[in-house]
């Protein structure tokens, strides 16, 4: 069973992921004006996204149609990675920030230098 930094047990990411057809889902998030675009577009927010293999986080962008330079951070499974630097596995939980978010916020979420 996975963990936080604590070493405290968290059951919400045993859950298994929604299979799509041979796909795995993977539960992706927005905040900001992305949750306004996933509104726009009739999302839900968290939405269940299939993907069939790991991708990098460029090409998950892509792949829901969403501007490189609108995302500044992905979070993947709780932690903080450039979106240009992440990877993206089924069952992963993803949730996509765009820039602008305020100092003591990135402090708080981790991205403080990203």
């Amino acid at each position: 069973m996975p963990s936080n930094d604590s070493g405290v047990s968290d059951t919400r990411c045993a859950e298994a992921p929604e299979s799509i057809g041979s796909a795995q889902a993977i539960e992706l998030h927005a905040f900001m004006g992305l949750a306004e675009l996933f509104r726009a577009r009739g999302w839900t927010n968290p939405v269940s996204y299939p993907i069939q293999e790991a991708m990098a986080g460029g090409a998950l962008l892509d792949r829901l149609d969403i501007p490189r330079n609108d995302v500044e951070v992905m979070f993947i499974n709780r932690k903080a990675v450039a979106a240009d630097c992440a990877e993206v596995h089924p069952g992963d939980r993803v949730a996509l920030v765009p820039p602008g978010v305020p100092g003591p916020h990135r402090f708080l979420l981790g991205f403080k230098n990203r």
